[in-house]
């Protein structure tokens, strides 16, 4: 697989006149891909049945003609303004039954049988004109951004309590599963049932959990009406643009119906309004971003595009969204593109060509300025497309350790925490920045794998509710096994299982009793490190590994099983790596703060995200540099 690079663009945003010069700079460049059209529906139907679509035939002609290969939108994400006039009742209501309205975007219910029906009826009429001529197609646009999933219109109502019948059979089989008997709760008629959202205190977390999953089953059925329009006229691959930390749906089952799966790259925005980080990280990482974040999601994406995947929009420069909208350091767009390639993108896509100098994003910066001035950004995407030229093949090596990521997980966290700053993803990004910072190759893993050969670890913090099939695949692996906290804590339907959790065999361990810690209590480890936010009380006679400073056991290990019982601090974290890695096999390193080295089957990478020169066992490394070692 060759490394490639490209752009988005929007020839619905000028003169016809200039596209011609775009695409010829674009190919000079260096590029291949080129995305478009994904927020053009009143372009191409201006009034209902009204097509315009002669000019996207030319802008498509124009870039094929300058050896671009063309990555079509399907329009769905920006429903123009007549379709609110036709579906009044299409839009969205959030959590307070507002309504999520025109003049921005994603302004639609995922249920409204109405949207769904023109926005297959818009996919129809575009893969049938357009589908010899594009060489890949985008669906939508950011499924979920601005936290668009969960609508609580009468649409989702209808749809859910459907849902819950094809579920549950009867209301009575609702009632027990749902333990309804709890405040009075049961229901007589399937109808009776309302959305979680507007009582009085929490609702039961039972049904939140179960509105969860319907909400991301309806975003799956939406993408896949759309695909099954696209493959009726095309073979090209068709692909979905992510974001990052938006985990309202479950991007596996999506990408189950997609050959190929993207996500949108903003490492100084993201810093600033979603990764989590305390001030002192983000005022050391303003401009260059996360260490972590985004390698955490080229691996996550890696795994839902079963091994394709592409960034599909990368920051090129100063963004408009976020709190702060630093400028990133000279390197960075580079360091940020051959990151991802080094974790196996097959294309990095730059947001984008030209700056627009008006509308929503006009202070977003692109690889151009709006008048056309190549911004700073160009020179390192042209230092790239150089370097690939005698770049060596993609080649990505199964990692030594794996790591769970399931999104039905994130969503019963979400409805109990149990503390105000706990998530199931950061738990999770807390422990890929571990293994990150002792020097590991990843692989996130969907939670129904059923094999895990090839693997010496495989850790598997924080799932809720542990299916059967994966219980049973853990079970039988030779890897080492590394679960907790709160595994197995609830069954399907939200309840408490009996036998107490976690109930592995072959570790003797219960949870007896647990609590969440004031982010100010921290709770010591004998040996250094601490139990930060989550900790469970464990009745063992497994081998303690880390202990409290009383005593009381925290990680305890059998065999190639061990239970983690408190949400480790970086300190904890670290020894625990360390700790199972000697024991599977695994070598480590002690990095740098901000080094972070990848391998691939040819090459190793270093890449430094500080600001300033950081000597490593490598020697000196540059600030915002990659360094590419050969094998």
């Amino acid at each position: 697989m060759k490394r490639t690079l490209g752009t988005c663009y929007y020839p619905e945003h000028w003169d016809e006149e200039i596209w011609a010069e775009d695409a010829r700079r674009m190919t000079e460049l260096g590029l291949t891909w080129v995305r478009i059209g994904e927020f053009a529906w009143s372009r191409l139907e201006p009034s209902p049945g009204d097509l315009q679509l002669d000019w996207l035939d030319r802008a498509i002609d124009v870039l094929n003609d300058a050896g671009l290969s063309v990555v079509l939108g399907t329009p769905t994400a920006t429903p123009p303004r007549w379709m609110l006039d036709k579906h009044p009742d299409m839009i969205a209501l959030d959590a307070d039954g507002k309504p999520r309205g025109f003049g921005s975007r994603r302004h639609y219910c995922f249920s409204h049988a109405g949207f769904r029906a023109e926005s297959q009826r818009i996919t129809r009429i575009i893969a049938e004109r357009f589908g010899h001529k594009v060489a890949a197609w985008q669906t939508d646009n950011e499924y979920g951004c601005h936290d668009t999933v969960i609508s609580y219109s009468d649409a989702a109502r209808v749809a859910f309590q459907g849902w819950l019948q094809a579920r549950y059979g009867t209301v009575d089989a609702l009632n027990a599963a749902w333990g309804n008997v709890f405040w009075s709760m049961d229901y007589d008629r399937f109808d009776q049932i309302g959305l979680p959202n507007l009582t009085v205190t929490e609702p039961n977390p039972a049904h939140a959990q179960a509105f969860r999953r319907f909400s991301s089953d309806q975003v799956v059925a939406f993408n896949r009406e759309q695909v099954d329009e696209i493959r009726t006229h095309s073979t090209a691959p068709i692909s979905h643009n992510y974001m990052g930390r938006v985990t309202d749906f479950d991007h596996f089952e999506v990408g189950k119906d997609l050959e190929i799966a993207t996500w949108d790259s903003y490492p100084l925005g993201f810093l600033e309004d979603r990764v989590g980080a305390s001030p002192e990280h983000q005022r050391a990482f303003a401009r260059q971003g996360d260490p972590d974040f985004q390698a955490f999601h080229h691996d996550l994406y890696r795994a839902v595009g079963r091994g394709r995947w592409w960034v599909m929009e990368q920051q090129p420069g100063p963004v408009n969204w976020a709190p702060h909208n630093p400028a990133p350091l000279p390197g960075m767009v580079r360091l940020w593109t051959w990151e991802a390639l080094a974790h196996g993108a097959e294309a990095v896509c730059y947001f984008r060509w030209r700056q627009a100098p008006f509308a929503q994003e006009q202070l977003h910066s692109g690889l151009l300025r709006p008048d056309s001035v190549e911004a700073p950004a160009m020179v390192e995407a042209r230092q790239v497309a150089s370097e690939i030229q005698d770049a060596p093949d993609v080649s990505i090596p199964r990692a030594d350790v794996g790591l769970i990521f399931d999104y039905d997980a994130d969503w019963a966290w979400s409805v109990q925490p149990h503390g105000a700053e706990l998530s199931y993803f950061g738990l999770v990004l807390d422990h890929y920045r571990a293994l990150r910072r002792a020097g590991l190759n990843v692989d996130i893993l969907s939670p129904d794998t059923q094999n895990f050969s090839g693997y010496k670890i495989v850790l598997a913090p924080g799932l809720m509710h542990l299916t059967d099939e994966l219980r049973t695949a853990l079970a039988q692996t030779e890897a080492h096994v590394v679960y907790g906290p709160r595994t197995g804590a609830r069954d399907a339907d939200f309840k408490m299982p009996i036998p107490l959790p976690p109930a592995i065999a072959g570790l003797d361990v219960t949870v007896a009793r647990l609590e969440s810690l004031r982010p100010d209590s921290p709770t010591p480890l004998a040996g250094g490190g601490a139990v930060q936010g989550y900790l469970e009380e464990l009745e063992t006679t497994a081998t303690p590994m880390f202990t409290r400073e009383d005593g009381q056991p925290i990680v305890v290990t059998d065999g190639n099983r061990t239970y983690n019982g408190g949400w480790l601090d970086d300190i904890g974290m670290d020894r625990l790596v360390a700790q199972f890695c000697e024991t599977a096999g695994v070598a480590t390193r002690t990095l740098p703060n901000g080094i972070r080295v990848r391998r691939t089957e040819t090459e190793e990478f270093w890449f430094n995200h500080c600001a300033e020169a950081v000597e490593t066992e490598i020697g000196t490394l540059a600030p915002a540099s990659v360094t590419r070692r050969a094998i």
